[in-house]
């Protein structure tokens, strides 16, 4: 099955990674807050009413939690 084109999604993904580094490089906002920033979005997405976009919301969640697990969007120190 070929997975669908979701180019703007990606380009969204990308530009709000490098958005989110650029604000801790710059010490706009600590790591403390990106990741809460992060984990807001995750539940935001894991908590949505039942509906016909469970398994979006669920994957959205999941993505978000692996970013925050591979510590792509902050630069540990």
């Amino acid at each position: 099955m070929p997975l669908p084109d979701d180019t703007a999604g990606t380009a969204a993904l990308a530009i709000c990674e490098s958005l989110l580094l650029a604000l801790n490089d710059h010490n706009i906002l600590p790591e403390r807050e990106i990741v809460g920033i992060l984990k807001d979005a995750a539940a935001a997405h894991g908590n949505a009413p039942a509906g016909e976009q469970d398994a979006l919301h669920a994957a959205v969640a999941k993505l978000i939690y692996d970013i925050l697990a591979g510590g792509n969007s902050v630069r540990r120190r």
